[in-house]
């Protein structure tokens, strides 16, 4: 399934190969022929270095398009028109997110063979964290500040949006489980829908691991939990998913990209996971570096707190549900690269660096450090 032309983000941080080939020009040339309004394609420009899927900057007579491509077992049309209906929503409400096109069918998702495509419209402005890993820390206070706000307008922006849950686990960041009373009876109730995930639980002490780890988080959280409104979130609010219109600290966001998370949680979650994926070096905790950016942290939760209010107790629980905030998608990583991709060791390494791992951290001298620099912000 890999081309060795094209390498990707590792999970180290390092240069690996793709879960799936790159994009092609004649495989980019039979797509557009279901878009008939945006003619030939010139050659490829730029292939996305996300490992997940695969995606491309490509030339057409209708302008610079964005092309993303989904294998069937990852993303159905079905599953993926959820993503586009509710950035159709945002895109109404006035928030900067990019169309996605439309095939002869007039569906935002089209099928052939086993793949699933996505064509969007070139996002405005400058990608700048277009290169930035996954798990690497926003460096610039005001750019926090800006993304704070701008995660804020999309809350407004998502109210009364009540479309049903996501239909699928995978690669989707869902809140479930640790909202669950009981997550463990949760998980095992969702094992029929998601036997890959069962298949690799079998062989881990998962119980023990949930009891010593994820538990006394728990405890603290879930009642508070219960009490949050429902609401469409985002749920992978990294600098990289964002558009600039200059590359200097006063840069303001043009776009919104990527909803590939996206699903019914709620907002604290959201801006949980913004922080986590921004004001957290997890990469770096085993070089003795400061991991923990607490100002990062603050600039978000500030920037937030301009355009949409957050009573003290409301970032006190955002404090207590960031080492919970992590569970459900680490899940669904282990899912995807045990039953999908085939990779036990990336599997592996989702559960026991992403899921276990992040979880332990927040126990650490530094993880408390944090968590308390979020406390004293109330």
């Amino acid at each position: 399934m890999s081309d060795p032309t094209h390498r990707v983000h590792g999970l180290a941080a390092d240069s690996a190969l793709p879960d799936w080939p790159a994009l092609t020009i004649a495989e980019v040339g039979r797509l557009l022929h279901d878009y008939p309004q945006l003619g030939q394609p010139a050659p490829v420009g730029w292939h996305s270095p996300r490992p997940l899927s695969a995606a491309c900057l490509v030339d057409t007579a209708a302008g610079m398009v964005f092309i993303k491509r989904h294998h069937r077992r990852v993303r159905s049309v079905a599953t993926l028109t959820e993503e586009h209906r509710f950035m159709a929503h945002l895109r109404r409400a006035g928030l900067p997110v990019p169309a996605v096109l439309r095939n002869t069918q007039e569906q935002t998702a089209t099928a052939i063979g086993d793949w699933i495509y996505e064509i969007h419209q070139r996002a405005a402005g400058v990608d700048l964290y277009r290169d930035a890993i996954s798990w690497s820390p926003l460096p610039n206070r005001e750019h926090a500040h800006r993304a704070g706000r701008m995660l804020a307008r999309l809350h407004d922006a998502a109210a009364g949006y009540d479309a049903a849950q996501r239909d699928t686990h995978i690669l989707v960041a869902r809140s479930e489980l640790i909202s669950s009373a009981d997550p463990i009876a949760t998980l095992r109730a969702q094992w029929p829908d998601r036997p890959g995930l069962a298949d690799y639980l079998r062989d881990r002490d998962w119980q023990n691991d949930f009891a010593q780890l994820l538990a006394p988080w728990h405890a603290a959280v879930q009642p508070r939990l219960m009490q949050q409104p429902r609401l469409w979130t985002h749920n992978d609010w990294h600098v990289s998913n964002l558009c600039w219109n200059e590359p200097g600290s006063h840069a303001q966001i043009t776009a919104v990209l990527d909803f590939g998370l996206a699903a019914a949680t709620f907002a604290l979650f959201d801006l949980a996971t913004a922080i986590e994926r921004n004001a957290i070096a997890w990469l770096e905790l085993d070089t003795g570096t400061g991991a923990a950016h607490a100002e990062i942290a603050l600039a978000l939760i500030e920037g937030y707190r301009q355009q949409r209010p957050l009573q003290a107790a409301d970032v006190h629980l955002l404090a207590d549900l960031l080492p919970l905030v992590h569970v459900d998608f680490a899940l669904s990583e282990v899912e995807y690269f045990h039953a999908i991709t085939g990779s036990r060791d990336n599997a592996d390494v989702a559960y026991d660096t992403f899921l276990r791992g992040h979880a332990a951290w927040f126990a650490t001298t530094p993880g408390q450090a944090l968590l308390q620099s979020i406390h004293d912000g109330a």
